[in-house]
């Protein structure tokens, strides 16, 4: 009696084990749809550094402290708003020689060098070049980074994003009826934004070899007004772009 039931149980495993359905994926065409959008900046980040170098510390400290009071003054007299305006950065480094032989433990610093970063924020675009080249008169001596932005940025982004998808949509219609099919419901959707903020390369840590003494020698001849140097400093327009990955059924 035990043998011939270990048998029926052996012949009644089969008949229990689950049964899987071989599915086919629906019929489907996925491609993408880009769109970009053209924004007037309508402000603009600046962040600009003051260094001073002394053979000691309190005087290149004080030094740099009148300097960045000069900077804040001229600042507020161009109306600009003290919550457009913050300290970035601060740094204090002694500039040591070595000598040949000389361990470091017996080095002294020659001088030393104070910089202070501050980082402001122009809405009025059109009086960008009269602040730049007032600051750098008044004690900047490095231009770190020009951003050009838009306030408006979620709406452009939502424009851009609507474009790319027509025409994502207008390329699937146009590829289904070109080969005798039907456009189904969508099966599923991916979006990418840009950050849509421009920068400029002007003058990224070159201090008054660069750009700043260019600035300075156009402020010396009379030639540093808004007025008659829109050409050098155009702000031009910032790309705000959108693409959009799309997946439909295909009936």
């Amino acid at each position: 009696m035990k043998i011939k039931y270990i048998l029926l149980l052996a012949l009644s495993l089969p008949a229990t084990a689950p049964v899987y359905a071989q599915t086919t994926p629906p019929p489907q065409i996925s491609l993408s749809g880009s769109a970009e959008v053209k924004v007037a900046p309508d402000e603009i980040m600046l962040n600009v550094g003051v260094e001073t170098r002394a053979e000691t510390l309190n005087p290149a400290r004080l030094e740099n402290d009148q300097k960045i009071a000069a900077v804040l003054a001229f600042l507020k007299q161009s109306k600009i708003k003290d919550a457009d305006i913050q300290m970035d950065y601060i740094n204090i480094q002694p500039d040591y020689r070595y000598e040949n032989g000389s361990s470091e433990s017996h080095v002294k610093p020659i001088a030393y060098l104070v910089r202070k970063n501050l980082e402001i924020r122009l809405t009025a675009v059109a009086g960008f070049q009269d602040v730049l080249t007032g600051m750098l008169t008044n004690g900047v001596n490095y231009v770190n980074g020009i951003d050009y932005r838009t306030t408006q940025l979620r709406k452009y982004r939502d424009q851009a994003r609507s474009m790319a998808a027509r025409a994502a949509k207008e390329k699937a219609l146009a590829l289904t009826a070109e080969l005798g099919a039907k456009l189904g419901k969508v099966n599923s959707i991916t979006a990418y934004d840009s950050s849509g903020y421009s920068g400029s390369p002007w003058g990224m840590n070159r201090g008054f070899n660069g750009f700043n003494g260019q600035v300075q020698n156009a402020v010396a001849t009379g030639g540093g007004t808004s007025d008659n140097a829109g050409d050098t400093f155009a702000a031009g327009q910032i790309s705000v772009s959108a693409t959009v990955n799309v997946s439909f059924l295909i009936e």
